[in-house]
């Protein structure tokens, strides 16, 4: 009796403790707090899903430990068989069924939410939607905007719209991830795929690229800046353009090489003659530069950049960079 009630006692304290973890800012049992509709249902599935497996789990261990000590024969030898039972029927139904439904339960639920996760809301009275493309690079994000302007690694949204995402990529398979906003959509060379998000509150939601796309791919991180309209409005006219320059050299060029260009993943360039050769640099951004058994030392990280943007960035360079702006 007093071992029941010791292993009772340690078990609702082992019950408590994580009751407590996951109560704390989610405590990584569940995802995080999410800020678009999207992401709320996508919280919802998982939270019914854990609900029934977390359920089906202490059952099933409660049920173990309670034959095990129970039904025990300490002077039975080990290799010696229990008794058989055989045609339980309705006891084997029962534990077939009872799966069955709870799968049944968790699919339906996941079918009911799933249009509102992929079908993008109707545009009502509060405002058209902003359609923004999305290119994926080894190893960062590109953000086309309607009016033609593009940010690096950083998405700007005005609070409470529906901004929909066409999603490509330039090389090989990424994968959008904005754990509080949307769910993970994939990039992949010769197909859209599409998602949505809107945002509640202003603030700044960060996410991951979510496939291995290659050996520096830790560093395709993104970040979603959710601003009141006036604020993104400023930015999109303004703002988006003078940025522009830095956003990439930080974002396709410092990660490697250094935000002064003193090496760093790759090699030291501050004193590389190409940071003045306007055609030299171009080409060797767009195009990448592979070694002998090396394949893909520098990927062709400026792939489908406009004119508008290779300006930016030698502007960039040879301001920043070359004449030691900082």
């Amino acid at each position: 009796m007093r071992r029941r009630l010791i292993a009772f006692c340690l078990a609702i304290g082992a019950a408590l403790v994580f009751v407590g973890a996951a109560a704390a800012g989610n405590g990584g049992f569940a995802p995080p707090s999410p800020h678009s509709p999207n992401a709320g249902r996508i919280n919802d599935s998982y939270k019914l899903i854990a609900l029934f497996t977390g359920i089906v789990l202490i059952l099933v261990e409660a049920a173990l430990v309670i034959f095990v000590v129970r039904y025990r024969h300490r002077g039975r030898p080990r290799r010696a068989a229990g008794p058989q039972v055989h045609g339980a029927t309705r006891l084997e139904l029962i534990w077939t069924a009872i799966p069955v439904l709870i799968l049944a339960g968790i699919a339906s639920f996941v079918l009911y939410e799933l249009p509102g996760i992929k079908d993008v809301p109707k545009a009502r009275a509060a405002g058209d939607q902003i359609a923004v493309r999305v290119d994926a690079h080894q190893f960062y994000w590109q953000f086309t905007y309607p009016n033609g302007a593009v940010s690096i690694d950083e998405l700007h949204a005005p609070v409470h719209r529906v901004v929909t995402l066409d999603i490509h990529s330039r090389d090989v398979d990424h994968s959008w991830w904005i754990p509080e906003l949307d769910g993970k959509f994939d990039a992949i060379p010769g197909k859209t795929n599409h998602t949505w998000f809107r945002a509640d509150r202003v603030g700044t939601y960060r996410g991951q690229c979510g496939e291995f796309c290659g050996i520096f791919h830790a560093a395709m991180k993104a970040r979603v800046v959710a601003e009141p309209r006036a604020a993104y409005e400023r930015w999109l006219g303004t703002k988006a353009k003078s940025d522009l320059g830095r956003s990439e050299w930080i974002g396709a060029c410092a990660k490697c090489h250094g935000l002064g260009g003193q090496g760093d993943y790759g090699p030291k360039i501050v004193a590389s003659p190409l940071l003045t050769d306007r055609q030299g640099l171009e080409t060797l951004v767009r195009n990448g530069r592979d070694q002998p058994n090396i394949p893909g030392v520098m990927p062709p990280v400026a792939d489908g950049w406009t004119k508008q943007q290779f300006d930016a960035l030698f502007a960039y360079v040879g301001k920043k960079v070359v004449g030691g702006g900082g």
